[in-house]
């Protein structure tokens, strides 16, 4: 595991995975599931747009459950929400990881719907 952990930082990712436990840079390091990229385009299909600002362009599916947290959970289209990664601003960033790629927000979902319905009031 260190010399995951060497390799990481060598490649410039030691700040992002200075927050994790050696389990979750162990997940990390594994592929993604073949059946990842079906899930994925069949999400935005249904979700095309951010659940926090509605836009519609750089959506991405974001793992409510965090793959490297419980990588069962990767495939589990109930733990997806679409966040954009906009020009203006990161949903996925700020709502999903708390302006952290290493922090996760549990509540994204509930924040998501809280923020779109504070700006749709505005």
């Amino acid at each position: 595991m260190d010399v995951l952990k060497t390799l990481l930082e060598l490649f410039g990712v030691g700040k992002f995975v200075s927050g994790l436990s050696l389990e979750e840079m162990e997940v990390l390091s594994m592929p993604r599931s073949k059946e990842w990229k079906k899930l994925r385009s069949e999400h935005l299909v249904k979700n095309p747009c951010c659940a926090v600002c509605g836009n519609f362009k750089n959506v991405v599916p974001h793992h409510i459950v965090p793959f490297h947290q419980d990588p069962t959970k990767e495939l589990d289209p109930d733990n997806l929400i679409s966040l954009c990664e906009g020009d203006t601003f990161n949903c996925h960033l700020f709502f999903g990881h708390f302006r952290n790629w290493v922090r996760c927000n549990p509540n994204v979902v509930e924040d998501a719907r809280t923020w779109k319905k504070k700006t749709e009031e505005i």
